[in-house]
């Protein structure tokens, strides 16, 4: 089939084309809203227009990728899962492993990451825990690299750890270097690039809301088949695995499943 140039279906095909990302993957018509507000927002009259302005404009490119790739993070997000986290998920995993790898994925900015790094410090440090830390958008992979946050991102950090981790500039707070060290970013596109194994737990929340229930499941399968056996995964508060049963998973405590084969 000859696709309408300038028609949206054309258009999918040229970000793929352009990015490597396959809008498909993600909920239509929530997707092509969200592309219409962009193009509204810049001015491009239609499709045609605005490819061309991704194509040849770099900040235009940017808006784009950082727009479809959902980049909402802050430390301890929900900080009653990461208490659950803290306390029961990885005691239970360090019953197996006393060194853990773990997979943040998605991890935008690097707020969940770097609160999981502080975790393990707190409760089991030097002990050469593995923390890997993936996203699709390099310039978010940047900024976590850089680890500064400005004072609504580390709200929910406790004092104590703030003071101890942090280290303000003007209104930003300064990550310190025995936090940052402790993650390594990588970029990793999930409904593209192949998966490591072993991972005693995955923590991907608040980012498959926005995929097709077909990339949903296939990404949960991966995520299954990267998961050592008893391994968690830990996912967003919206983000419930209904099949989670048929792919292998027990729903140990909300929001985590752990692998049981």
């Amino acid at each position: 089939m000859v696709l309408e140039a300038n028609n949206y279906e054309w258009f999918k095909k040229k970000v793929y084309e352009l990015t490597g990302i396959d809008l498909n993957n993600y909920r239509p018509k929530q997707m092509e809203r969200r592309i219409n507000s962009l193009m509204e927002r810049v001015g491009a009259k239609d499709y045609r227009e605005y490819y061309t302005m991704l194509a040849k404009r770099q900040e235009h490119y940017q808006q784009f990728l950082n727009h479809i790739t959902i980049n909402v993070s802050e430390f301890f997000r929900n900080p009653e899962r990461f208490k659950e986290l803290e306390t029961k998920i990885l005691p239970e995993l360090f019953k197996e492993n006393q060194r853990l790898k773990i997979w943040s994925a998605a991890c935008s900015y690097g707020a969940e990451p770097y609160s999981i790094a502080m975790i393990l410090e707190k409760i089991a440090p030097n002990k050469g825990h593995r923390i890997l830390a993936t996203d699709i958008d390099k310039q978010m992979l940047e900024k976590a690299a850089i680890g500064k946050y400005t004072a609504n991102d580390v709200k929910n950090i406790e004092k104590s750890l703030q003071d101890k981790y942090f280290t303000q500039e003007g209104g930003n707070y300064v990550l310190s270097e025995q936090i940052k060290k402790k993650v390594d970013f990588k970029h990793h596109d999930l409904l593209r690039d192949s998966y490591e194994k072993g991972f005693d737990l995955i923590v991907c929340r608040n980012v498959v809301i926005y995929f097709t229930d077909d990339a949903k499941d296939k990404l949960y399968r991966q995520f299954y088949q990267s998961l050592r056996k008893g391994g968690y995964l830990f996912v967003g508060g919206t983000e419930r695995i209904h099949n989670y049963r048929e792919i292998g998973y027990e729903n140990i405590y909300p929001f985590f499943y752990k692998k049981l084969n």
